[in-house]
């Protein structure tokens, strides 16, 4: 599993002095061109212009709920019924770990190249954003926000004892967001995920979308860009003075 082959991510540069990068994490079945779209709408009113994204591709991987077929996945799932046990159900936590040892791996890759950990977010949607919960908040160094979409908390009953100590992340914002149609990833599970990282003191939020199922919203889109702005506003060309 070590030797897994791994496509390059696809990269959207900064369009001005790079300070910041976003990491965004696609769901089962999809590709980093999924989310495309997406992150061209979160730039188109240039506020993120000093962001880089980065949208990793998952391997090809057997998907046990889908008849074992090869798929690009971050982790196996077993059951896709929409419930809590059925997600939680012989989670794969060798793949889990795997691909957590893969994002921190990005993460370091823009440290190394100069951007500060508190100026980079990861985020995702559906395993994605479950890989981003999970791999934001084990991550040893303090990123500057976790976005959580459509998704849930990963290995949540033991979830505690595979945070670093101490907790780099336990301040950092965390931005979760979901459809109340969901059939995938039911909308409880989601709302128990940030019950459980409120209980245990991390600084979560959560927006819940009417008649929103399995998907992304503009309203949802919008609430993103805005987190995005919050957590890496613009630092102009290094001086203090602000660009007007």
């Amino acid at each position: 599993m070590s030797s897994i082959r791994r496509a390059s991510p696809l990269i959207f540069p900064a369009t001005a002095r790079h300070t910041a990068t976003v990491i965004f994490i696609h769901g089962l079945g999809d590709t980093g061109h999924g989310w495309a779209s997406g992150v061209e709408n979160w730039r188109r009113r240039q506020k993120l212009d000093e962001v880089k994204f980065i949208l990793p591709h998952a391997p090809q991987i057997p998907i046990t709920c889908n008849w074992g077929t090869k798929m690009p996945g971050w982790y196996d799932i077993h059951t896709i019924d929409g419930s809590a046990e059925g997600m939680r159900k012989n989670e794969d936590e060798a793949g889990v770990m795997l691909s957590n040892e893969y994002f921190h791996g990005l993460i370091q890759q823009e440290i190394d190249a100069g951007i500060p950990a508190d100026r980079i977010v990861i985020g995702g949607f559906s395993q994605g954003g479950a890989m981003s919960l999970f791999s934001g908040l084990t991550s040893k160094v303090k990123l500057a926000g976790i976005v959580a979409l459509s998704s849930y908390l990963l290995l949540s009953l033991k979830f505690a004892e595979l945070v670093p100590k101490p907790a780099f992340n336990k301040e950092t914002p965390i931005f979760m967001a979901h459809g109340d149609s969901d059939q995938v990833v039911n909308v409880s599970l989601g709302t128990q995920s940030r019950d459980l990282l409120q209980k245990m003191g991390y600084n979560v939020s959560m927006k819940i979308y009417p008649h929103m199922g399995h998907s992304a919203c503009p309203e949802e889109l919008d609430d993103v860009e805005a987190f995005l702005r919050q957590r890496l506003p613009p630092l102009g060309k290094g001086s203090d003075k602000s660009e007007l």
